[in-house]
């Protein structure tokens, strides 16, 4: 049975959605590691205003804007110094008649309403300044211009007001995102518990070690770990030999510890199809999606656990990954679809015009090079910086034709 992308696409959606939506919940300290790229479960509102305090804008002198109202170059202000306003300190009170030193981000002194830069003051300047508790003030301010009310005074709750909605759930916490949810006092936060998934590759010509005659590395295990962490995924993998029975308890068992297991290898039309002989008699469905590469695809539910069956040629299975669990992930983490290009192409192709080709090119001196189809070629997949997509129908694409592109950074 052969089925389109768009129709397998469709089906493994409606497989994962439910093991997506079922995900619980766990509380992560904001400013963890961990916190970066995972997703709100909860709607969650400030418990401070941003910011949490009338605070200055600038380095300068806090005043009431009514004593510099007459100022003027030909007839300047002078005001006695006040205590100093420092970030950190408590608020002080700003006394009658003076201007206190204030430095950004310093409680605004009770009874000022205005700001004026340092580099306003006629000296450009602060002289021996003291705080609070420590001395008594000496010496004088003077000023060449009024300063509104209001000036350079940033408002408690300004930005976001106590109570207010920081973040609704399903939002993604980014780096800014932590810090509004900080800013605003929450500390511990609820978050979708991060997706579990086992990626179990399959063969007995594959090595963990130096491998034998007829052996190869096991490059899907990492490959596929790598690139699913980047989705905030927890990757746990497994290696199994061509043995039905062995794969059969095994997947048995890693039902019971992740949401989804992802299978490589195993699901062609050969004599030794460990994966389709295991799965297909639980109700596992196979077919030939009109792709290429990656055409053979298997998908099935067990009863704790989702299972994609990918091919086993990296290419393959990195493109299956690409093509069809991506888009889901990305739905999943809140993440943005990924932005093409349009470049011309720099030779001639040709594509099975009865199939939807996916090729790896290269982007160089502003044209695309068409890099060799072959789902073998892990180095040729290294090298690739984009992917191209030829829909079925189009059997052949003229040198100097713009094709779509999109960033492969894998």
């Amino acid at each position: 049975m052969t089925c389109t992308l768009e129709n397998h696409r469709a089906e493994l959606e409606a497989l994962l959605s439910p093991v997506f939506a079922s995900l619980d919940s766990e509380k992560l300290l904001a400013d963890s590691p961990e916190a970066n790229g995972r997703i709100l479960s909860e709607d969650l509102y400030a418990l401070l205003p941003i910011p949490a305090f009338t605070n200055s804008q600038m380095d300068g002198y806090a005043a009431r804007s009514a004593d510099l109202a007459t100022a003027t170059p030909q007839s300047p202000v002078t005001l006695p110094l006040g205590f100093t306003a420092a970030a950190g300190d408590r608020q002080i009170t700003l006394a009658e008649g003076t201007a206190s030193p204030v430095m950004t981000g310093a409680m605004i002194p009770l009874g000022a309403d205005t700001v004026i830069p340092i580099e306003e003051s006629s000296s450009g300047a602060f002289p021996d300044l003291v705080r609070a508790g420590r001395g008594t003030p000496s010496g004088n301010a003077e000023f060449t211009a009024p300063s509104e009310s209001g000036r350079f005074i940033r408002l408690a709750g300004v930005d976001l007001e106590a109570g207010a909605l920081v973040a609704q759930a399903g939002t993604r916490l980014t780096p800014t995102m932590i810090a509004a949810l900080v800013s605003s006092g929450l500390r511990e936060v609820p978050v979708r518990r991060a997706l579990k998934v086992a990626v179990c590759t399959t063969g007995d010509e594959l090595s963990d070690d130096q491998p034998s005659q007829g052996q190869i590395p096991d490059s899907n295990s990492p490959m596929l770990t790598a690139w699913l962490h980047q989705y905030q995924v927890q990757v746990r993998t497994l290696q199994l030999p061509d043995d039905p029975k062995r794969f059969a308890l095994a997947i048995d068992a890693l039902q019971e510890q992740v949401d989804l297991i992802l299978t490589v290898g195993g699901i062609s039309a050969g004599a030794y199809e460990v994966v389709r002989q295991a799965l297909a008699p639980l109700g596992g469905a196979f077919h030939n999606v009109a792709i290429q590469p990656g055409g053979p695809q298997g998908f099935a539910q067990l009863p704790q656990a989702a299972v994609l069956c990918f091919p086993g040629n990296p290419v393959s299975a990195l493109l299956s990954a690409e093509l069809f669990l991506a888009p889901l992930l990305r739905k999943l983490n809140a993440l943005p679809e990924p932005v093409s290009q349009h470049y011309p192409l720099a030779a001639d192709v040709t594509s099975p015009g009865h199939k939807h080709q996916v090729r790896r090119a290269v982007i160089r001196g502003g044209l695309v090079e068409i890099l060799d189809p072959g789902s073998h070629l892990v180095h040729d997949l290294a090298r690739a910086d984009a992917l191209v997509h030829i829909p079925a129908g189009i059997s052949q694409l003229i040198a100097g034709q713009q094709i779509e592109t999109w960033s492969m950074n894998v």
